[in-house]
């Protein structure tokens, strides 16, 4: 059994190396010999601890730095809109359209056939409106 006794933060992900060599009581000879390589990690608390600290001063320092940027900028003119944008209005409004347009091959409209829509069109229309 190897212990560490002085577990230190400032020792998390030093490397050492341990020897193990296996020889007969009575002789002096080695009869074998094992290099293992240990790594001191932190426990999962202590993991769980340190990401938290470093996601705390994260948000801190972007906190500041958007402060720094704001301070900095001089304020927009903006006009916060809640409904849905005018392009989006008029797309929905082309769609609609296109599928109230008659499909190509009906013969009863009053509608000009340059206007007529085959099925695919009228289909991208329905995708886009949906």
């Amino acid at each position: 059994v190897i212990r560490h006794r002085d577990v230190r933060s400032s020792y998390y992900g030093v490397i050492d190396k341990f020897r193990l060599q296996v020889s007969e009581q009575s002789q002096r000879k080695a009869l074998g010999k094992k290099e293992i390589i240990a790594t001191l990690l932190p426990s999962a608390k202590e993991q769980q601890q340190q990401k938290e600290e470093e996601e705390k001063r994260i948000k801190e320092h972007l906190a500041e730095s958007v402060f720094f940027e704001q301070t900095l900028c001089q304020p927009e003119n903006r006009t916060a809109s809640s409904g849905p944008s005018l392009l989006t209005v008029f797309l929905g409004i082309v769609c609609i359209t296109a599928l109230m347009l008659p499909t190509l091959g009906e013969m009863e409209s009053l509608v000009p056939l340059y206007l007529h829509l085959s099925v695919n069109q009228k289909l991208v229309a329905a995708y886009v409106l949906g």
